[in-house]
């Protein structure tokens, strides 16, 4: 189809009083160009789509930034749009009415304008003959929850539990800990019943027990599985999948250093837990009732030997466990040895409630020594409440274990993204991916057969912006196999996760990507003519998208992919695009800033920014009105992981001073929205100041800075020492060539 460009400036917001307009609309060049003084106003947005009707068909608004008024400037999937940031990144950061500040905006206008002309019109993915049945793996108190909520929406859930029987973990507690208000004494475990009684009531979930998943293949609306059942194959076809396989108790037979296999009355709190159902608390070695018990919270967790990180619900459990025993036996004495006490929010009222029993004794300490037989157990703590070293003897003692995710009980296999030839001496890894192969999902996916975790074993994906989400597009994970967590806060979390999941099959239907570019109707095209199966694509891309057949040749599937577009940085060929995000297009923008000569001493910098973080952190600093040098250009990506090389090399070669890519901040404390795309950026950024040296072009032309949206007021000084080294190294060789 044909485009009809239509050009509208804005003069609101300062931007008239800064830019002058005028000559701003020559440069647009197309057959229509207006401004307006208030182009987000109601006369504005009537302009545009009398325009539009008059057979205008893509829109460049040059007025704020594309973050913002995005409900005002929206003219149906049939118009093209795109936004040109002159007042954040143009009029409220830089000197108004100056000749540098007006080629920055013309720069800014003319990059948009070659933007939108490299567009094309957008056809979504629809996928024929989708389901939207829910597939939930895991019969416990979240996969019940997670069904029940789906099943309630109007959905079909298929259920898949590997026991003979719904319940899971909640099922095999003799009481709860208090859930309700006042949040004070232990409950009976009846929900867990009543959940189990809807289920069997519901019409549309559909139960297999004593089931595994042999094979899960396809994509979100497609996923076709294969479920094992009493030696049965059976097949269902699923449109999204919610892995509700809980958690596991952490080995106690690795906690030696707790006396743990040296005494039978050494025991965890699930074989607590058994003995309160037999009916007697009594000592496993000979029969007798258990008149004195420790409890040792954090046995194996808050520990980087074992378990790094705390297991939640350890301390409450224990303290459960301990009325259960008081209960049963009025003169039995308890004692509770923890690192620390934590009962979030009203359940600070159990904790109370339970500090009032005068047979239960509390003390904050570091048990040094556990050492027993059969008769009895002595238990050795230093660091007290009391100010001294301690021993307590009793009867019974309780490891209150940790929990692990269902998803870390097998091999960890490690892929290296580029060979290990490729290293250097101090110089960071390439980044890898972790497979687990833990038999839950069983994914026919070429990145590995289950979902990759994000820390410690768990399979979640963000877990500061995005909740169950995983790394495998349309499969979301809930409860305890997603993060360490109580019972109610599983509840809810369940009930997220199917959401997320109906969310899923629902954009799926419509052709539309999920988190974090949820609404994006595009999909990547790939040239196949000239791919020369380097694999690079289908390794590189952080959600499974992309298979392959036997001869390597990449075989994507639409609907897992999350339009990212790092596939599109890996690629040497450059034979992967979007319709509306592609290398030339980039490129094409890069070629059509004005780079001043020499003798004019204006240099350039080019900077390529992560659309997630660093550009609302740009934006943010224009919102404050912070300043930094008016010479710089900046594009922004999907992620920086899209960074396609060339694009390096079309900027050096056009004359740009330098290149300065800002990325999402990655690691234990935050996460690339994309997962991985910034550490793979900063991988191949090495490789590109390595072919500078070797070009004897300065190296420090390009440099890469992780940026948190909330380091808005440290932009100015990171772009400010960028220029600072640019002119330290002088103008680029290739200016004026």
């Amino acid at each position: 189809m044909d485009k009809k460009i239509g050009v509208y400036i804005c003069k609101g917001c300062e931007i008239g009083e800064s830019i002058n307009i005028e000559a701003l609309g020559k440069i647009a060049k197309t057959p229509i160009c207006k401004s307006h003084d208030v182009l987000c106003g109601k006369e504005g947005p009537a302009l545009i789509k009398q325009d539009i009707s008059e057979g205008v068909n893509a829109v460049v608004i040059a007025a704020c930034s594309q973050r913002v008024k995005t409900e005002v400037f929206q003219f149906g999937p049939d118009v093209l749009l795109n936004r040109v940031n002159l007042r954040e990144q143009v009029a409220w950061c830089h000197k108004p009415n100056d000749e540098d500040t007006q080629m920055l905006a013309e720069d800014t206008l003319r990059m948009g304008v070659v933007r939108i002309q490299k567009m094309d019109f957008v056809t979504p993915y629809q996928v024929e003959d989708i389901v939207k049945n829910i597939l939930v793996v895991g019969g416990g108190l979240a996969g019940m929850t997670a069904a029940l909520e789906t099943s309630r929406t109007g959905y079909n859930v298929i259920l898949v539990e590997k026991e003979n029987t719904l319940g899971g973990w909640v099922k095999k507690q003799t009481k709860l800990c208090p859930t309700q208000s006042p949040f004070e004494a232990i409950e009976d475990s009846g929900m867990i019943e009543a959940l189990m009684r809807e289920i069997d009531q519901a019409s549309n979930v559909k139960v297999y027990t004593s089931a595994t998943i042999e094979k899960i293949s396809g994509m979100p609306g497609l996923f076709d599985v294969a479920i094992k059942q009493n030696g049965n194959s059976v097949s269902e076809r699923a449109g999204s999948i919610i892995n509700a396989a809980g958690a596991v108790s952490y080995d106690a037979g690795k906690l030696g250093h707790l006396g743990y296999g040296t005494s039978k009355n050494i025991v965890t709190r699930e074989q607590l837990e058994e003995l309160v159902a037999g009916g007697k608390i009594n000592k496993p070695s000979d029969g007798k009732t258990a008149g004195s018990v420790i409890f040792i919270l954090c046995a194996g967790s808050r520990d980087n030997n074992h378990l790094p990180y705390c297991s939640a619900i350890c301390c409450m459990e224990s303290l459960k466990q301990a009325k259960y025993i008081r209960t049963q036996n009025p003169e039995a004495k308890v004692y509770i040895i923890y690192k620390d006490m934590r009962t979030p929010g009203l359940y600070e009222n159990f904790y109370k409630a339970v500090q009032q029993d005068d047979g239960i004794f509390f003390t904050k300490g570091e048990v040094t020594a556990v050492n027993g037989n059969d008769a009895a157990v002595t238990v050795e703590v230093k660091d007290t409440l009391l100010g001294e070293n301690i021993k307590i003897e009793a009867d019974l003692v309780v490891l209150a274990t940790g929990m692990v995710p269902a998803t870390a009980l097998g091999e960890a296999i490690k892929i290296v993204v580029e060979e290990e030839k490729d290293k250097k001496e101090n110089q960071p890894p390439p980044p890898t991916d972790i497979i687990i192969r833990s038999n839950i999902l069983n994914l026919d996916y070429r990145q590995g057969p289950e979902l990759p975790p994000l820390k410690y074993g768990f399979p979640d994906s963000h877990f500061v912006c995005f909740p169950y989400e995983t790394r495998r597009t349309g499969i979301y994970a809930a409860g305890a196999v997603r993060s360490p967590i109580d019972l109610a806060s599983t509840m809810e979390d369940a009930t997220g996760a199917a959401l997320k999941a109906i969310q899923c099959v629902e954009m799926s239907s419509r052709g539309e990507a999920v988190h974090p570019r949820a609404g994006d109707r595009t999909y990547p095209d790939f040239f196949m003519q000239r791919c020369t199966q380097c694999k690079r694509c289908t390794e590189e891309c952080p959600f499974g998208t992309i298979n392959e057949d036997e001869k390597c040749n990449p075989l994507p599937n639409p609907t897992r992919c999350r339009r990212c577009a790092i596939c599109m940085g890996s690629c040497p060929e450059r034979i992967i695009s979007f319709k509306d995000y592609s290398v030339d297009m980039i490129g094409s923008m890069i070629k059509n800033i004005e780079v001043p000569e020499d003798y004019e001493e204006k240099p350039r910098i080019l900077i390529l920014a992560c659309e997630n973080d660093a550009y609302p952190a740009i934006d943010m600093a224009g919102m404050n009105r912070l300043t930094y040098t008016p010479y710089a250009r900046i594009i922004p990506l999907r992620c920086v992981g899209s960074t396609n090389l060339v694009w390096i090399a079309d900027a050096l070669s056009k004359g740009i001073d330098g290149v300065l890519l800002l990325a999402c901040k990655h690691g234990d404390d935050y996460q690339c929205h994309m997962v991985k795309g910034s550490e793979l950026a900063s991988y191949r950024m090495i490789k590109v100041k390595e072919t500078l040296d070797r070009l004897k072009l300065e190296s420090d032309r390009i440099r890469f800075e992780l940026v948190a949206h909330s380091d808005f007021n440290k932009i100015p000084n990171i772009i400010d020492s960028f220029m600072e080294t640019i002119d330290k190294v002088g103008p680029n060789p290739y200016k004026g060539m």
